[in-house]
């Protein structure tokens, strides 16, 4: 996570750690400074800095903090025939892949790139080096199977057409060979699934985007799992919500879709900008 620190009457900066880079090294205390904002996208808390920078009139950095990371902490990829290990822990990796978005480095199965499209990937497919606790790795010709799949809009209309493959069929075979199925219960999955929410929530209140698809897929997954467990498909329990919604008329209140006869009005609750009103059955 990085931070935009502000030292009143001094400077703007950005840390990762603002105890060592603002108490340790510069000696201001908690109360001395304030956080601004807080982000995992280097890109743009780099940008946020030099924009803070200039309206609070402050000196402005020459480089932003994203080319000085890139320029002093370029991530060193060993690509091998087989794998590509990075020179991070696995607790440790995120970060780095978000420091070095944009790197290129060569393999056997061509040039891979680290994106925000395939860090979700990344973190879910890579292991710890045997050889060392502080290296994990991923598989060469699995990644490039992957990036492959992120096509132009045009290219996967297209190879949708041709391969008609079904997610929730893959992810019921994954499953089987798993085990899930065999000595899995509906209870436990349901749990996982309220631990995932909780993931969910996390990653919207830290707008993080990677982590909110990573979630939703998370979700999907266990919703696909509980479903089969109790002797149903997904497919099946989607296409009857859906049939009961489909004509289903009403509005919107307070950003949440309110069917027709269950939109009660509220008196005495009322505020500058509309007027209150209690959803007693919604969506």
């Amino acid at each position: 996570m990085y931070t935009i620190y502000h030292i009143p009457g001094k400077k703007i900066g950005v840390t990762r750690n603002l105890n060592s880079r603002v108490t340790k090294q510069q000696g201001y205390k908690p109360g001395e400074y304030e956080v601004l904002f807080s982000t995992d996208d280097i890109s743009e808390i780099s940008k946020l800095e030099i924009e803070l920078q200039k309206s609070y009139g402050y000196k402005v950095d020459r480089q932003s903090y994203k080319n000085l990371i890139t320029k002093n902490k370029k991530m060193n990829i060993n690509a091998t025939e087989q794998t590509s290990t990075f020179p991070v822990p696995l607790n440790k990796l995120k970060g780095q892949l978000m420091d070095n978005l944009d790197l290129v480095w060569a393999t056997s199965h061509g040039n891979f790139k680290i994106t925000k499209e395939v860090i979700p990937w990344l973190l879910k497919n890579a292991r710890t080096s045997m050889f060392n606790d502080n290296r994990c790795y991923v598989y060469n010709k699995a990644f490039g199977e992957a990036t492959k799949t992120r096509a132009t809009p045009k290219a996967k209309k297209n190879k949708k057409k041709k391969n008609n493959i079904n997610v929730y069929d893959l992810i019921r075979t994954w499953a089987t060979e798993k085990g899930i199925y065999k000595t899995g219960d509906s209870r436990t999955q349901y749990v996982k699934l309220m631990e995932e929410a909780g993931e969910l929530a996390q990653a919207l209140l830290k707008n993080d985007e990677t982590e909110v698809i990573d979630a939703i897929g998370d979700m999907v997954v266990v919703l696909t799992n509980l479903a089969k467990l109790r002797g149903h498909n997904i497919e099946d329990c989607i296409t009857s919500a859906y049939s009961v919604i489909k004509d289903r008329q009403g509005k919107m209140v307070n950003g949440t879709f309110v069917k027709n006869g269950t939109v009660t009005e509220t008196t005495n609750i009322t505020s500058n900008r509309s007027q209150g009103y209690l959803a007693t059955n919604t969506l």
